[in-house]
């Protein structure tokens, strides 16, 4: 595909290496002419100086012939212009990054396509979802529910209690007579491995299983996991993602949520009532002690602060909560989560790189979740009719060394891949893989 992304910030950025590894034909456009020479050192893309504001820079890009304009840059106006003018220009699919989620909700209403925008995407909205699905599986790292539950990624950390530390794969079947789970991926030293049977588990390794609803409980179970229910919540921070965060949770929760201007505090109480807004600095350790964090189930730092964010999730630690989730700016910082004591960081940009990821692919993808901490992906497909996929039981098809398929839904029915399993056409596969050999993975299936 040609692909323009206009804005290289850390959301573009990384989104242009993600479509470098797939040899993409990519124009990369920013006003900053040193992260456009990084970006040249670094990836095989074209690079343009100015502003993709400029039609004379959108038709150097060659807009007239491209399959897909991706605006990312920080202004959520200019995103919409851009992809506005790159349709008007020949553009034949529009995304557009914005900041404001009332956009999503009135899109119908205010349709977009007619104006040249096929897609918007607010990497706000999708922070806010991916800590209530946290928090919905509040024992795990990382949750991500397919077809509605009938298959769920979990990730787990293994500590001291895990039962399985010691034991290889093929041993820890005794946990899982019926199949109700898979190992489909681990990290270990920041390093992502597709285990086979004689794979050992360590402590400190992070795993990622692919399971049915009655997998959950013997998950938790082997990984020595207690149950943890999140009734009362904190959250540190009232921008968009706090503020979107604390809406869908007070519905059901007890949430107190922290803002330390004053200005806004009286906004989210007008626009939270079921939430008690407190207008202070989340720094005081002693104003979080006021306020019974050590009572709290779960906190959550979401501040426009990365080491704030951080720090304070360590005071909760500190404090006795249970689950603590930090947002952070600094996509290197994802990786240390579990080594600095957080449950879990998450990176707003990224979630929205690999969540705009999915309209680049030419299979018929469903769903895409990204992996905390990894830079691989378990992707839903949709399986075509004559597919390569459907010639052999997986275990015959051949598939990359770095995929694994995980589980398969069909006729809302769902069941875990082992290597004799049949697939057959309009099925739902999961499948997990690294970025080097998803686009040939995914041609399995198409």
């Amino acid at each position: 595909m040609k692909i323009i992304i206009a804005g290289a910030g850390e959301v573009g950025y990384h989104l242009a290496k993600l479509l470098t590894k797939e040899s993409h034909s990519i124009v990369l456009i920013d006003t900053r002419l040193k992260i456009l020479s990084r970006a040249d050192s670094e990836m095989d893309l074209l690079t343009l100086h100015g502003s993709a504001y400029s039609l004379s820079i959108l038709d150097k890009a060659d807009v007239a012939n491209t399959d897909l304009l991706i605006a990312v840059t920080s202004s959520e106006t200019t995103n919409l212009t851009i992809a506005t003018l790159g349709k008007q220009l020949g553009a034949k699919k529009t995304i557009a990054r914005v900041n404001n989620s009332e956009f999503l909700k009135l899109k119908d209403r205010l349709d977009l396509g007619t104006l040249g925008i096929d897609v918007i995407i607010s990497p706000e909205e999708l922070a806010s979802k991916e800590i209530i699905r946290l928090l919905r599986r509040s024992s795990f790292s990382n949750a991500f529910d397919f077809e509605f539950g009938k298959l769920t990624l979990l990730g787990v950390y293994l500590t001291d209690e895990s039962k399985i530390i010691g034991k290889d794969i093929n041993a820890c079947q005794e946990y899982n007579k019926n199949q109700h789970y898979k190992t489909i991926a681990i990290e270990r030293g920041g390093e992502a491995i597709i285990p086979i049977g004689s794979f050992t588990y360590e402590q400190g390794d992070h795993v990622f299983f692919l399971c049915l609803p009655l997998g959950i409980e013997e998950i938790r179970e082997a990984c020595g996991k207690a149950k943890l229910e999140v009734k009362n919540i904190m959250i540190m921070g009232g921008g968009n993602v706090g503020y979107g965060t604390a809406k869908k949770l007070s519905r059901k929760k007890n949430v107190k949520l922290i803002e330390s201007n004053t200005e806004r505090c009286i906004e989210l109480a007008d626009m939270l009532p079921e939430t008690l807004v407190i207008n202070d600095d989340g720094h005081d350790v002693h104003l979080l002690e006021d306020e019974n964090i050590s009572e709290m189930d779960a906190f959550i730092a979401v501040t426009g602060n990365s080491e704030t964010n951080i720090m304070s999730c360590l005071v909760a630690k500190n404090h006795g909560v249970k689950k603590t989730i930090a947002m952070v700016e600094n996509m290197d910082y994802i990786n240390l989560s579990q080594t600095i004591g957080i449950d879990t960081l998450i990176n707003k940009k990224l979630i929205a790189a690999n969540n705009i990821f999915r309209y680049v692919r030419q299979a018929d993808i469903i769903n895409i979740a990204g992996i905390h901490g990894l830079d691989a992906e378990v992707i839903e497909i949709h399986v075509h009719e004559n597919s390569k996929a459907t010639k052999n039981s997986i275990g015959d098809l051949n598939l990359p060394s770095d995929a694994i398929v995980g589980g398969i839904i069909r006729k809302n029915q769902a069941w875990i891949a082992d290597n004799n399993f049949q697939i057959e056409a309009s099925d739902k596969v999961v499948v997990f893989a690294l970025p080097a050999v998803i686009q040939k993975t995914l041609e399995y299936f198409s």
